[in-house]
């Protein structure tokens, strides 16, 4: 009898609690690409997690840069903007998300089949964006 795959556990707010390794690949609809190297921080504070990426972002051509983005993690896996804008819910076990921000959509879909080894693919279509963004999460 073949062992059948099974669904990844549900995760919970305080499963991404710590420090990440954090590596992305952008792919542009263009054929241009970029890559992101650095950490990735779920933090403790009065509302759930606040979650910090910090690193260096190569584009296609030139030189390497800081950069760093910020949201808000609450409880039920809602992810907010830093502003408190409602972002996007993240699947407990894995699994799509979408978010409209007009004129562009943006599609996620997290794979927590390895964890605490997990993906997150996003994909972004509209008149003003085009592109694939894949993010691997390592726990250090």
């Amino acid at each position: 009898m073949r062992n059948m795959p099974t669904e990844p556990a549900p995760r919970v707010l305080e499963d991404f609690e710590g420090a990440w390794g954090i590596t992305r690949h952008i792919t542009h609809a263009d054929g241009t690409t970029a890559e992101f190297t650095g950490t990735a921080q779920w933090a403790h504070d009065p509302g759930g997690l606040i979650y910090r990426e910090i690193g260096k972002l190569q584009m296609a051509q030139g030189p390497a840069f800081q950069a760093e983005r910020q949201y808000l993690w609450r409880p039920g896996l809602n992810v907010y903007f830093d502003d408190g804008r409602f972002f996007h819910k993240v699947p407990e076990c894995g699994g799509d998300a979408t978010h409209w921000c007009d004129p562009d959509t943006y599609h996620v879909t997290y794979d927590f089949s390895r964890w605490p080894h997990f993906t997150a693919i996003w994909k972004v279509s509209g008149p003003k964006k085009s592109y694939t963004m894949r993010s691997e999460y390592k726990r250090c």
